[in-house]
């Protein structure tokens, strides 16, 4: 396959119906992290289809705003329908408003025109919305009397329910396997919550509480409380995963649509730009080192205890390190979405069919690039107990 081939549904391998993990790597669970991103998140889409076609198929998904709905649509399907059901909501929100076609034909060959094209694309879905997602309030939030918390916000995304709902089979996902998990925040109290399958039964209402990002959407009512996007506080679920009890050898897929990394900017545009990758990208890179950190701890902790003599393993002392103690080890794999300078400052709500497939083709590029790398899939030094890799930052633009 080149790397322009077109990336459908049809071109995804037969998945058999064995544990296929066991045959492509050692570690006890595989996770796919899905990060916040809105129109980015086809970037992920193609991330799971590469995944899959090399039967990583993952043990837990966890999500944040849009990865939270591809986390939904990935857990609420049997793993041979996942990358068509993916597929159907992008070009469901990538359909133009206005009924204007795709021509897949036309290539945009300098920065300038593709720029153009991606800003008309964006003010139309200002203007307009994206089907079957959100579409804008009629007359204006502004215009809206107080006191209304449904209409507190410029769109409405009441949309997105029946189209969930829809994609996802939501007895799958309570069902346990794979474990599901996404983030939301409490709007009064401004806490951090998780819904989780291994303690929540896991509706609709969860998933787009996640994605309810103000002040574009209005908060989401769950069991009368009021939630907005987790990217608010964490746009990752990153130490959600890592954090878990009990601990596992784990392989976790960290699906990044925001670079924290990039270049000084020059102008109010660039500024704001870098202003949204650095509040987005969540310091996953901090998040990354501070839990490689208190993993050699944990395994140094666990050594040590291993070797005591019985009289001293049974003090209270040893009792309360062997709570945290273990020799887990895991590899944290980044597939990082590195914007191109046409899409500027709207390449989050920029949801062409256009700029959607190239974004799913460029997630596809780095799953497949980073995979052919076998120290991925290989175990961590047991002294170490935490690999990072980010093979992406290695291919051609």
């Amino acid at each position: 396959m080149s790397e322009n081939d077109p990336i459908g549904p049809g071109m995804m391998a037969a998945q058999p119906a064995t544990d296929r993990r066991q045959n492509r790597t050692p570690f006890e669970r595989v996770a796919l992290l899905l990060q916040g991103g809105g129109a980015l998140g086809s970037y992920q889409a193609g991330v799971y289809q590469a995944l899959a076609e090399a039967d990583l198929h993952p043990d837990w998904v966890a999500g944040i705003s849009i990865g939270a709905i591809n986390s939904a649509i990935i857990a609420g399907n049997p793993p041979a329908e996942r990358v068509a059901r993916l597929r159907e909501f992008w070009e469901i929100v990538s359909t133009s408003p206005l009924g204007i076609p795709y021509f897949q034909a036309v290539e945009l060959q300098d920065e300038f025109h593709h720029q153009a094209v991606n800003l008309a694309r964006a003010w139309n879905v200002l203007c307009f919305g994206a089907p079957n997602f959100f579409v804008p309030r009629m007359p204006p939030a502004l215009f809206w009397p107080g006191g209304t918390v449904d209409t507190a916000s410029y769109y409405d995304n009441s949309l997105l329910k029946p189209t969930v709902e829809r994609l996802v089979d939501f007895d799958r996902i309570n069902a346990g396997h794979p474990r599901f998990s996404v983030g939301a925040v409490d709007v009064c109290s401004g806490n951090f919550a998780y819904f989780d399958t291994t303690t929540d039964r896991i509706r609709v209402e969860h998933v787009i509480a996640s994605g309810s990002l103000p002040p574009a959407f209005p908060p989401t009512e769950i069991d009368g409380q009021y939630f907005w996007d987790g990217g608010l506080i964490s746009n990752t679920p990153l130490q959600w995963v890592l954090d878990s009890w009990p601990r596992k050898d784990t392989l976790a897929f960290q699906v990044d649509l925001w670079s924290a990394r990039g270049q000084l900017p020059k102008d109010v545009i660039e500024v704001e730009i870098r202003q949204k990758e650095i509040i987005y990208s969540s310091r996953n890179r901090a998040a990354t080192d501070q839990y490689k950190t208190a993993q050699r701890f944990r395994i140094a902790a666990a050594n040590l205890i291993s070797k005591l003599p019985a009289e001293l393993r049974d003090s209270e002392d040893v009792k309360l390190l062997e709570t945290v103690a273990n020799d887990k080890v895991c590899n944290i794999v980044h597939l990082i979405y590195r914007a191109k300078s046409y899409e500027g400052v709207a390449k989050d709500f920029e949801f062409s069919r256009r700029t959607m497939e190239e974004h799913w083709a460029a997630g596809y590029r780095n799953a497949q690039h980073t995979l052919a790398n076998p120290e991925v899939l290989e175990l961590p030094d047991r002294r170490e107990g935490v690999q990072t890799f980010d093979m992406g930052k290695d291919l051609p633009e």
